[in-house]
């Protein structure tokens, strides 16, 4: 069956009609380190073992998969729709997905997904959870970054998802990326990695664009704020809601490295904002205000979702 037909054979079972009054709504969230507790053959991912330093276990697991279901139910919209995508960042692979759409919390509400395989070398990739009555999975593919052509470490590849959504009374195509570019920690190495990981991202952007994509959203975590050069000439708009907190606190100081763009023919005066919640969030004693209450500090366990904020971002056709 054609990828359209399976789209409206979905809408008849469902019982949903074409118009789509409600925004569709899209998050970006990178959940810290969400590792199982399986040694992952090949990759270093022996820090989140049960026997290493940090005691990562299968209770601490489930708690983290559940406190991350929590919050993406805590999204939903007045009508108590779940968003229709989620773009996740530093996920260990597709068993955890699983876990967390098939298991967790989340287990009854039919999200579908789609996950990376890359070669970072602690295993760790970007994964799509999707709606399958508001966004129809045609293809998807992970992209892989040269990084190792170019002598540098192997990083994150990023992951291109093509589906249908409705729109406008009709259906249409939607193009999705979703990234988690190399930090700066690698100092110039990782600066160069960085950048050579958006050039991959914004010529597979331009390619959809040519072949005459018009609606993209790109998300995920950048590494890096809205002026830097990763964003220098591209074609998309960045959602950031500049007025609020931003998605990620360093030393009581609140950035924007995680962001969502959009093309212009679906860029509205809405704006991506940093979801604030009580379980996600804690005080900040050393710099004051508050900061994300994230899983450890340094080695030790400290309860926490992420040390980011998700992304919320609405989008109307």
């Amino acid at each position: 069956m054609h990828c359209l037909q399976k789209f409206f054979f979905v809408l008849l079972v469902l019982g949903i009609g074409v118009q789509h009054v409600s925004p569709f709504r899209v998050v970006s969230w990178n959940v810290e380190n969400l590792f199982d507790t399986v040694h992952d053959v090949g990759f270093n991912d022996n820090e989140f073992l049960p026997g290493s330093e940090r005691h990562w276990n299968s209770h601490r697991y489930w708690q983290k998969l559940n406190d991350i279901a929590r919050v993406l139910v805590a999204v939903s919209d007045d009508d108590g729709r779940l968003p229709d995508l989620v773009g996740l960042c530093e996920v260990e692979n597709d068993s955890v997905i699983h876990a967390l759409t098939r298991r967790s919390l989340l287990r009854r509400l039919t999200y579908d997904y789609v996950v990376t395989h890359s070669e970072d070398e602690r295993g760790v990739d970007v994964a799509l959870l999707y709606a399958p009555a508001s966004f129809r999975l045609c293809e998807h593919r992970s992209l892989r970054v040269p990084s190792r052509a170019h002598g540098l470490r192997a990083t994150r590849d990023i992951l291109y998802a093509k589906g249908l959504v409705l729109a406008g009374g009709g259906v249409d195509t939607l193009h999705v990326f979703v990234a988690h570019l190399p930090s700066r920690v690698s100092g110039q190495e990782g600066d160069r990695n960085r950048m050579l990981a958006a050039n991959t991202l914004w010529q597979a952007v331009d390619s959809v664009q040519a072949a005459g994509a018009s609606k993209i959203v790109v998300m995920g975590d950048f590494n890096a704020d809205a002026n830097d050069p990763v964003f220098r000439k591209i074609s998309l708009q960045l959602t950031d809601d500049r007025k609020a907190l931003g998605s990620y606190c360093f030393r009581g100081f609140w950035q924007w490295i995680d962001h969502i763009l959009v093309s212009p023919e679906i860029a509205s005066k809405a704006m991506a904002r940093p979801l604030v919640l009580p379980w996600l969030v804690e005080e900040n004693r050393t710099y004051g205000g508050i900061m994300p209450k994230r899983t450890f500090r340094g080695v030790t366990y400290h309860g926490g979702v992420s040390d980011h904020l998700p992304l919320v971002l609405d989008l109307k056709w």
